[in-house]
C-alpha cells in the first residue's frame, strides 16, 4: 500500500460512546433501558474505523487518558488501525448517546474532554506531523477539548500542509471558521454548522448549494453539507449535486456524519468523480444508521449505493451567485 493511499485522523476529543437504548425517552420519568452497548467513539476515531472496515489503513492519533485506555487499545487491535495517540493523565470523556425508538431520535449528553496542557499540545502536533507524508489525507475532526486554543485547527492545516498533506476538516463554531480561512481541501459541515457559519438559514437544497460555493470560492476544493435524511449536497468549482439518501430503518444516528466522511476519502482513494463520490458517500451515512456497533456488509452498502438518487441543484446558478466558475 502506497503512503498516499494510508490515511490520517486527529481526534482531539475523544470519546466512549455509550449507546442506550429505551422504548420511549420520557423527561422526568422513569426510563427503562432495553439495551446498551459502549464502543469506542469520538469524530475521527469513528472516521477510522469505517476506513478500516472499506479495507483502507489507517494511523489514528489524538488525546487520550491513561485511565481507561483499554476500550480504544482493543478496539485499535481489531480494527488493525496503526495507534499514534498521545497519552495524558486523567480518563476519556463518556458520551451518552439515548436512543428513542418512540420519537425515532438520538440525545446525544456530552461530557467535557481532558484539558491537556500546552507541552502535551505540542507532543499532540508532533504526533500529527510524524503522520504526514506527501500526498497523504489528514483528517481534522470534531471538537475541542477544554482549554485548546480555538484555533488549533488551522495552526495543524497550515503545518500539515508545509509537509505536502491534503486536509479533510469537519469541525463547528470558532475552530471552522478558523481553519476555513486556511482552505483545507474539504470540508464537511452539516447544516446546523453551515448556517451557525455564514449566518442565517438555508431552507432549500440550492441555498445550501450557493453557501456550499461560497466556501470554494475561498479556496475549498469539495464542500460537503450533510442535511439528515434530507440527503447532502456536494459542491466543488464546477458543480453543484443533491445526493438523496434511500429510506431506512434508522437504528441510530451516532456516527452517520463521520461514516460520511469516510466514503468521501475512500473516493479520492479511489479517484471517483463528484457523482460517485456523492453516491458513496451518502451510502455509507444511510448504511451507518441502520445498525449499532462495528462491521461492514458490503453487499448491503452496494445495494443502498445503488438507491442514492443524485440531482443537479443549479450548480450554474449557485457557483455564479457565490462569484466562481470556471
Amino acid at each position: 500500500m502506497t503512503s498516499q493511499s494510508t490515511v490520517v485522523t486527529v481526534t482531539l476529543n475523544p470519546a466512549i460512546d455509550q449507546t442506550v437504548h429505551l422504548a420511549g425517552f420520557h423527561v422526568g420519568e422513569v426510563n427503562r433501558v432495553k439495551s446498551s452497548r459502549i464502543d469506542a467513539g469520538g469524530k475521527g476515531v469513528n472516521v477510522s474505523s469505517v476506513l478500516a472496515d472499506l479495507g483502507v489503513e489507517v494511523l489514528a492519533t489524538g488525546f487520550l487518558g491513561y485511565e481507561n485506555l483499554g476500550i480504544f487499545e482493543r478496539h485499535f487491535r481489531q480494527k488493525a488501525i496503526s495507534d499514534h495517540f498521545v497519552r495524558i493523565p486523567g480518563a476519556t470523556r463518556i458520551g451518552i448517546k439515548i436512543v428513542d425508538a418512540e420519537g425515532n431520535q438520538t440525545t446525544d449528553i456530552n461530557f467535557p474532554g481532558l484539558a491537556p496542557d500546552g507541552d502535551e499540545i505540542e507532543r499532540l502536533v508532533g504526533a500529527v506531523l510524524d503522520c504526514v507524508e506527501a500526498g497523504r489525507w489528514i483528517v481534522l475532526s470534531g471538537s475541542l477539548p477544554p482549554g485548546i486554543s480555538t484555533d488549533i485547527y488551522a495552526r495543524l492545516i497550515t503545518e500539515i500542509r508545509g509537509k505536502g498533506g491534503r486536509i479533510v476538516l469537519d469541525t463547528s463554531g470558532e475552530p471552522l471558521r478558523l481553519a476555513i480561512a486556511q482552505s483545507p481541501e474539504i470540508v464537511k459541515p452539516n447544516l446546523a454548522e453551515l448556517e451557525e457559519l455564514i449566518g442565517h438559514a438555508l431552507k432549500t437544497p440550492q441555498e445550501v448549494a450557493t453557501a456550499a460555493a461560497s466556501l470554494v470560492r475561498n479556496g475549498v476544493e469539495l464542500a460537503v453539507v450533510s442535511m439528515g435524511e434530507q440527503g447532502a449536497v456536494f459542491v466543488t468549482r464546477a458543480a453543484a449535486l443533491l445526493a438523496k439518501p434511500p429510506k431506512v430503518e434508522v437504528k441510530s444516528t451516532v456516527g452517520a456524519g463521520d461514516a460520511m466522511v469516510a466514503g468521501i476519502i475512500y473516493a479520492q482513494l479511489n479517484g471517483y468523480g463528484l457523482e460517485a463520490t456523492a453516491r458513496v458517500a451518502t451510502a455509507l451515512g444511510a448504511y451507518s444508521v441502520t445498525r449499532v456497533g462495528a462491521g461492514l456488509d458490503a453487499g448491503k452498502l452496494h445495494e443502498f449505493e445503488k438507491q442514492v438518487r443524485v440531482e443537479n441543484v443549479g450548480a450554474e446558478a449557485n457557483l455564479a451567485a457565490a462569484g466562481i466558475g470556471d
